[in-house]
């Protein structure tokens, strides 16, 4: 069989059925898919490659998802205080300034967040549902190589009288639909709308519903910000007696297809009720470790999973875009805060970032594993570094001891779009100092103070 790449040599983590870990193996693609995986020698056997890469110095794994990430927060970046509570840190802070951006700013800060996670091994993401500008953005990205489900700011509650609540819900509504006709995703695309709400309070009973309608329609699927905060959980009970997820249950909301974010503040019914309808619930680690949600002293998040709940990874901000961080993280934070070393191992930790985002984006049968028939998206993680060697326990040390630093090379759609550590879609150098420039107008002309500890001269 002719084959337009052969990798060869090295040890593949498959993610497959059987979780079989493959040394002196070998991967064989052919346009954007994977066409033979198993030892060098049986796979050498039956291809006729165009080009052979010398793998043995490296592991390889799918391609990281990162199923929550905020792609137009890049280039606020270290702006935001550290010692801001949820609700001020939101309204005062993140929301006027992603408002602020101009779309070729949005253009900058994409492509600055592709760059961040191609380079660090995530091949495919799913986006917050905060993009401004969606033509500008969607243009960005096509140029990157990336593979996304992305989806324009969607909110519609009316929370001052003066609003026309009805108007708010067809305008979300039409935007929805808009985005969905104009950005398919049903035959594989690599980039995509979906219907992708702010949620927390901000989003209609109506809109809700309206999107699972779409996604239900269209083969995609919904996503939304739940409960990081008690703030959540408070609302919806004032205003509809009952807790969010219970609420959403009760519209017919909720489903395989819908990825909920957050998820740090709830009680013993919710995870019954995420795991009954087989709702996805998206932790994001670092970001509820910065803004101090309480993950670790009442998140539910090992009950979720011993309740059979798909727990998906996400990094959420432009703080940083590296999911093998994300894999440590919650690894080991609830070892800590429960006293229990066997709490989700590294393995475990490795599904998430991998064949979980897969089921969650509804693309369990293209991409998350190393499969014959599967999209060629791949990364070679260089074992010639000091945080490899040596090279005694592959799963452990990839969750434990490496981080994206040590990504080499990355293919998406069989399109090697990192080589030796640099972009092949991209200008770096030209990325950053656009980002760098952007950055700098953008919290310039916001009004926030730029805050320091110490002095700055």
């Amino acid at each position: 069989m002719k084959v337009d790449t052969l990798i060869a040599g090295a040890t593949i983590v498959t993610m497959d059925a059987e979780r079989r870990v493959i040394t002196d193996g070998a991967v064989a693609i052919l346009g954007d898919r994977i066409v033979a995986v198993g030892k060098r020698a049986d796979v050498a056997a039956m291809v006729e490659p165009a080009e052979t890469i010398d793998g043995r110095r490296f592991v390889m794994t799918p391609g990281f998802i990162n199923s929550h990430v905020h792609v137009t927060e890049t280039l606020i970046k270290g702006f935001l205080p550290e010692n801001l509570d949820f609700v001020e840190g939101v309204w005062r802070w993140v929301v006027p300034l992603y408002e602020s951006h101009s779309p070729r700013e949005q253009q900058i800060g994409t492509r600055l967040a592709a760059l961040s996670m191609l380079r660090t091994g995530t091949t495919t993401f799913l986006e917050a549902g905060t993009i401004i500008a969606m033509d500008a953005v969607f243009e960005a990205l096509e140029e990157t190589g990336i593979r996304g489900r992305v989806g324009e700011w969607a909110q519609d509650r009316a929370f001052t009288p003066d609003q026309d609540q009805t108007a708010l819900t067809d305008k979300a509504l039409r935007v929805l639909e808009n985005e969905m006709i104009r950005y398919p995703g049903g035959d594989g695309q690599r980039l995509a709308a979906w219907p992708l709400l702010i949620g927390h309070s901000t989003n209609t009973d109506v809109l809700w519903q309206g999107a699972k309608q779409l996604a239900d329609r269209y083969g995609a699927g919904v996503s939304a910000h739940m409960s990081p905060a008690q703030s959540d959980p408070d609302w919806y009970l004032a205003n509809t007696g009952k807790r969010p997820i219970q609420h959403l249950a009760e519209i017919g909301v909720l489903g395989p297809n819908v990825s909920l974010t957050h998820m740090v503040h709830l009680d013993d019914d919710e995870v019954r009720i995420l795991a009954e309808t087989g709702t996805n619930v998206i932790h994001c680690p670092g970001a509820a470790l910065k803004g101090g949600y309480g993950a670790t002293a009442v998140g539910r998040f090992p009950e979720l999973a011993d309740a059979g709940v798909t727990i998906l990874l996400g990094t959420d901000g432009g703080d940083q875009h590296d999911m093998m961080k994300a894999t440590s993280l919650v690894a080991g934070l609830f070892k800590d805060a429960r006293r229990d070393a066997g709490i989700f191992p590294a393995h475990q930790a490795l599904e998430m970032a991998t064949v979980n985002g897969a089921k969650g984006l509804n693309m369990a049968d293209q991409i998350g594993s190393l499969e014959v028939g599967k999209k060629a998206d791949l990364v070679l993680h260089d074992t010639d570094r000091p945080e490899w060697r040596p090279l005694s326990n592959v799963i452990s040390q990839l969750v434990w001891s490496a981080d994206g630093r040590g990504v080499h090379s990355v293919w998406v759609d069989g399109r090697r779009v990192i080589d030796n550590y640099r972009c092949t879609t991209m200008d770096e150098d030209k990325v950053y100092a656009e980002a760098q420039a952007a950055a700098d107008s953008i919290t310039g002309r916001s009004g926030l103070p730029r805050l320091s500890a110490w002095p700055v001269s």
